[in-house]
């Protein structure tokens, strides 16, 4: 199943392995923009901005966004502000 285009990623315990394999699959399935929230959130958004840009030959366009110390809601109500090309429903991923 595709993810949709606009998601908050949720990762409560921190940087986990799975991580990587979910931002594999945030590129492949051409999502628009990722709110990262929990710890170690500003460190996975960096990891999505690196793969986004990748080796410079493919590189896709990825609005990103880091909350430290915000709660889910926040970050949820934040992204459901997004309107232009970033608008539309948001799906929360959580893992860890």
């Amino acid at each position: 199943m595709s993810l949709a285009k606009k998601i908050v990623l949720h990762i409560p315990s921190g940087y986990v392995p799975g991580v990587d394999g979910l931002i594999a699959k945030i590129i492949q399935d051409g999502v628009k923009f990722v709110a990262v929230v929990g710890p170690d959130c500003a460190q996975v958004e960096d990891m999505i901005d690196d793969a986004a840009v990748g080796d410079g030959s493919d590189s896709r366009f990825i609005l990103t966004s880091s909350h430290p110390g915000e709660t889910l809601d926040e970050v949820v109500k934040f992204a459901r502000l997004l309107s232009g090309e970033h608008a539309g429903d948001v799906e929360i991923v959580e893992i860890g």
